[in-house]
């Protein structure tokens, strides 16, 4: 998981909820250099996807006490109404991983940038302003496997499972993360109690769950 772009100092990007229905688009940015490497790598920091629930919460808690890091929310009503406005998933994430980056650039001295690869190389490039248009971006596949995107992974997931809590919470039900079955389930449940109008703050409208549960 060691990268040599660690000792000079790393920025790694990550996002939660792109394929979850319910709740938010969180993207992280988290900074990782030669003296908070060796915690990081000693608590078992590694990509969140390999993590329990109740690991991710307890290893964000300590990447928080550690490394500088932004986190970009993006909920539901908002999520929706950009996507009406952008048409495409790619782009929107490629706005909130620039955004995560430029506010962390105000607050360390960083010239790389690591993140995993989506869609086209060149989006996020193109959605960086002044400050991460200094930077060197690099964009690569399985990026997980480097502590620091692994740290913005778990930060990233630590967020939209405390955001989509919330949000079942302030609605009285357990809103399933995923798209699968039982996330239908919930999105029947949610409409019987709160209406079809109500939808827009939980879900992300565009899913293939809409329709196919709605219609």
């Amino acid at each position: 998981m060691k990268d040599d772009l660690i000792a000079e100092g790393l920025i790694g990007t990550d996002e939660a909820g792109k394929g979850d229905y319910f709740g938010p688009l969180v993207c992280a940015a988290c900074y990782v250099d030669s003296e908070t490497y060796p915690i990081l790598l000693s608590e078992g920091v590694r990509d969140s996807k390999r993590l329990s629930n109740s690991r991710a919460f307890t290893l964000a808690r300590l990447i928080k006490a550690n490394c500088p890091n932004n986190l970009i929310v993006i909920l539901p009503a908002k999520y929706n109404q950009l996507y009406e406005e952008i048409h495409n998933v790619n782009r929107l994430l490629a706005w909130a991983h620039a955004k995560a980056i430029e506010n962390l650039l105000a607050r360390v001295d960083c010239q790389n940038v690591l993140s995993d690869q989506f869609g086209n190389e060149n989006l996020i490039q193109n959605a960086l302003q002044e400050r991460g248009r200094q930077i060197k971006l690099i964009q690569r596949t399985k990026a997980e496997e480097n502590i620091a995107v692994a740290a913005a992974s778990i930060l990233a997931r630590d967020e939209f499972l405390r955001r989509l809590k919330a949000l079942s919470e302030k609605f009285g039900l357990d809103l399933h993360p995923g798209a699968g079955a039982p996330t239908d389930e919930s999105l029947v449940n949610f409409v019987k109690m709160h209406g079809r109008e109500k939808l827009s703050e939980v879900a992300k409208l565009h899913f293939k769950n809409t329709r196919k549960v709605l219609r």
